[in-house]
């Protein structure tokens, strides 16, 4: 073989693998109910599950080259998953009168099987909850010391919270408070954070944050957005001080064309906007970070990635179509990241 020829095959393959580097197309069910799927949770870069509108949870055990169906339920809205370990985890379902079908009226489940059967968490010591949009889990020294669940979209907004793994929970009506919750991120037991909006009305909220520095007895507004139709979405912290929140815009105006993420670097007391992108089309969804400076935005009609914390964003169609909930698990030799939207996503990275 010439030396010539050599390294063009060489060229090619670099070029091939080049190519089909980056962001992976899992193989899926594909899902037509509404735009996108919302929920997705690994324990390991291997052992996954994702749910979504159609009452359905799939689960791999190869990092998403294969799926199994192991739960279905017609009426239920598979909104959020947190899985503890390979057996135990817990779904959240939207709950009745948002979308149109979802008949369930039960806001949160617990299995004790990998997902196979679900049964409802022991009722709370408090208000009825709607639905449920958001779960968090808070370890400490790898022990889970509080799982809090909230909700929803629309309203009404309440929050159930669990201190001894799920045997027993409490709720509480946060209406007073926010008029919605899509998600909860706790930092620490005492500081916590709540995405929400000022009002359940769509049409007439701002997007909105609140703070907690006591544990969640009382809470505060850290973050108010000045423009109307909005709404905060998911919730990124890299680091207790440097944290991440999209925010939703449906103002129909066309002068309306700026799409924002907020971002603090003082544990959550101060938020700044930083533009994204100048696209009307852009409705944010899902947010999560590798450290302070790299991240992503799921988003439709496509994601943004920055590596400047955010200054700077470039638009990531690999990542596929309004990318809901983004999850990254450490490898032995890197970062592996999970991708739920229209369809399910992977993305390998390397140190």
């Amino acid at each position: 073989m010439s030396i010539l020829l050599a390294l063009s095959l060489v060229v090619a393959v670099s070029s091939a693998a080049a190519a089909t580097a980056g962001w992976v197309t899992l193989p899926t069910v594909p899902y037509t109910l509404n735009n996108k799927q919302d929920a997705i949770s690994f324990v390991s870069p291997e052992v996954g599950w994702y749910g979504n509108g159609t009452g359905r949870i799939y689960a791999t055990r190869d990092g998403g080259l294969h799926w199994r169906q192991v739960w279905s339920r017609p009426g239920t809205y598979v909104r959020a998953l947190e899985f503890l370990d390979e057996r135990t985890g817990f779904m959240g379902n939207v709950g009745p009168g948002y979308f149109p079908d979802v008949t369930d009226t039960q806001p949160l489940y617990v299995t004790h099987d990998g997902g196979v059967h679900w049964t409802p968490v022991p009722a709370p010591s408090g208000p009825k909850v709607t639905g449920v949009c958001a779960i968090d889990v808070l370890r400490e020294n790898g022990k889970v010391v509080a799982i809090r669940a909230g909700g929803r979209v629309g309203g009404p907004a309440a929050l159930m919270e669990s201190r001894d793994g799920g045997r027993t929970w409490t709720s509480r009506d946060m209406s007073r408070l926010t008029g919605m919750i899509l998600d909860i991120r706790f930092v620490s037991r005492d500081v916590g954070f709540i995405a929400g909006a000022t009002d359940s009305d769509e049409g007439r909220s701002h997007a909105q944050m609140l703070k907690t520095t006591d544990g969640g007895r009382t809470w505060r507004t850290v973050y108010r957005s000045q423009r109307p139709v909005e709404n905060t979405w998911k919730l990124a912290f890299p680091t207790p001080r440097v944290g991440y929140v999209t925010v939703l815009s449906y103002d129909p105006s066309p002068a309306s064309r700026d799409r924002f993420v907020a971002k603090t670097v003082d544990g959550g007391e101060t938020w700044t906007e930083l533009r994204v992108a100048r696209d009307k089309r852009l409705i944010e969804y899902g947010v999560n970070f590798l450290d302070a400076r790299h991240g992503w935005v799921g988003g439709y009609p496509t994601g943004y990635e920055t590596f400047d914390g955010g200054a700077t964003w470039r638009p990531v169609p690999a990542m596929g179509v309004s990318v809901n909930k983004l999850r990254i698990l450490p490898t032995a030799g890197g970062w592996r990241l999970f991708a739920i939207g229209h369809d399910v996503r992977r993305l390998d990275l390397t140190r």
